[in-house]
């Protein structure tokens, strides 16, 4: 793969982020909300099929089914937020002639303390690319939404209004994957299966996060689930440069006593 013999991986941000609904139930939403999230589901049962192709006019989703799908308000943006960002970097160590892969986690329950941490980091670093499994899909324009929602700017990465698809600093390991297959949806831990790389899914999948944020209130555990999945995304990465994936002895967890202490 060209592209990736041409990057070099010291100048890439793997990255990942956990996302929860904006609230812990349906019933939390405020009046406009709702009625807004019952018209998203309508246009999504209709998306998907699940109504009747006799019928001219669907009716608008019950309260219990918006309320039931409601679970799945996380992964969009205008209905939840970021919990966890976790970003990842190579470095390579000349004395020891290998990789080392440095872990940073911005994980709190203020989003916009942690989103402005976040971009800020970005900002130090305009140059490097920004590296995830399905992120063109859902990891960067996510980012750059919620950000937009708090009112904070955009670090270079993400404004790429205007900017021709070559000029976009982003890597999607997915959509390598796939080869100009646009149908195709591979997810990360059958790749990691594929590659004889440690899967990330063996406590938690991102189906969980909800309930172990507002439930359990385990941010801590959502950290560590969203670490394994750059760990595993940045080996990928270097299985389809032709290298040999970093050990677990070269993972560099940077803050995470204090990481912990904040969440």
């Amino acid at each position: 793969m060209q592209i990736l013999r041409k990057s070099s991986l010291e100048q890439i941000f793997v990255l990942d982020i956990e996302t929860v609904p904006c609230v812990g139930c349906h019933d939390d939403l405020n009046e406009m909300l709702r009625q807004l999230w019952e018209h998203k589901c309508h246009a999504l049962r209709r998306e998907k099929g699940w109504h009747s192709s006799k019928a001219d006019v669907e009716p608008m989703p019950s309260h219990l089914e918006a309320a039931t799908l409601f679970e799945q308000a996380g992964i969009y943006a205008e209905f939840g937020r970021v919990v966890c960002i976790s970003v990842g970097c190579f470095t390579f160590d000349k004395q020891e002639e290998r990789w080392r892969f440095r872990v940073k986690s911005f994980a709190d329950h203020d989003e916009v303390k942690m989103l402005r941490e976040f971009a800020d980091l970005l900002a130090r670093k305009p140059d490097y690319i920004l590296c995830a499994h399905n992120g063109k899909e859902f990891d960067f324009p996510y980012l750059g939404r919620r950000l937009l929602i708090n009112s904070l700017p955009l670090p270079p990465q993400l404004d790429i209004a205007g900017k021709k698809p070559w000029e976009v600093n982003h890597l999607d390991t997915m959509e390598l994957w796939k080869f100009g297959d646009r149908k195709s949806y591979t997810s990360l831990s059958l790749l990691a299966a594929m590659f004889g790389i440690p899967t990330p899914k063996d406590d938690i999948t991102g189906a969980d996060v909800a309930r172990v944020y507002y439930s359990d209130k385990d941010l801590p555990r959502i950290v560590h689930y969203c670490q394994k999945d750059i760990i595993t995304t940045a080996r990928l990465l270097q299985k389809f440069r032709g290298d040999e994936p970093f050990s677990d002895e070269a993972i560099v967890y940077a803050d995470a006593a204090s990481v912990m202490r904040r969440v």
